[in-house]
């Protein structure tokens, strides 16, 4: 029974450190989606748009097997983080009527504050299926604990993937209201935080081409150590680069 206990609490810390890296990126996004609400509607629109996000990790686990299938939920995840990250690229550097008076009437307007809720779920959706998908190759190598399965899955091991996914939506709430803060505190990284969107969309795009029923990259391409690296290190880049230009802009605004 000891080590039953050992095994299922290192898969669940293994759990909550996947979710950990993946809710660094995936916070990005959020921080970026939140920013042009007012301060005191952005935590509130984080809480609520990960809260409902919570819920549907909550009920993918039990149809995981038939959501899968369903490669066309990232391509549009993909899709839209793209769409998203030029067209507010090129709205920061190119657009000369986008004023503050005109950002002030996209706070003012009612449906912003819920419209924005709803592209937080979307976003954590288009998320989690490669981050559930990960959970359950990981879990199921678990000795089963009961008697009763959860959507064709051991309940214990449906637990401590339930568990993992609870403590890894909760990290990446706080860690977007972080980022929201820097973004604050430092204008000049919103066109570095944007081009981190747009990288997380690429990434999507990967998971897309290697989905089984596309079959333009190889299945296990996503989580080759390649293109991990090639990921983060690409990602790191564009932070580090955007925050050493940030400081430089405050430092010569001061």
């Amino acid at each position: 029974m000891e080590s039953i206990i050992l095994q299922y609490g290192w898969v669940l810390i293994v759990l909550v450190v996947l979710e950990g890296l993946l809710a660094a990126d995936n916070a990005v996004v959020m921080a970026v989606m939140v920013k042009h609400l007012p301060q005191e509607q952005q935590k509130k629109a984080l809480f609520y748009g990960l809260f409902g996000a919570l819920i549907f990790r909550f009920a993918a686990l039990f149809v995981i097997t038939i959501l899968v299938n369903y490669w066309q939920i990232q391509a549009l995840g993909a899709a839209y983080l793209l769409f998203m990250s030029a067209k507010n690229i090129y709205d920061l550097h190119y657009k000369k009527d986008s004023t503050e008076e005109s950002n002030e009437k996209v706070k003012k307007k009612g449906s912003g504050f819920w419209m924005t809720v709803l592209k937080v779920e979307a976003a954590d959706i288009a998320f989690a299926i490669d981050s559930m998908l990960a959970a359950v190759a990981i879990a199921v190598t678990l000795p089963e604990v009961g008697h009763f399965d959860v959507g064709g899955i051991n309940g214990g091991q449906f637990i401590v993937m339930l568990l993992g996914g609870f403590i890894g939506v909760i990290m990446m709430r706080f860690a977007a209201q972080w980022f929201v803060k820097i973004l604050n505190d430092y204008p000049s990284l919103e066109t570095a935080a944007f081009l981190i969107v747009g990288w997380v969309g690429v990434k999507l795009v990967v998971l897309t081409l290697s989905h089984e029923k596309v079959g333009i990259l190889p299945v296990d391409f996503p989580h080759s150590t390649a293109w991990e690296l090639t990921f983060w290190i690409v990602l790191l880049a564009i932070a580090l680069g955007g925050y050493l230009v940030g400081v430089r802009h405050k430092n010569q605004d001061k």
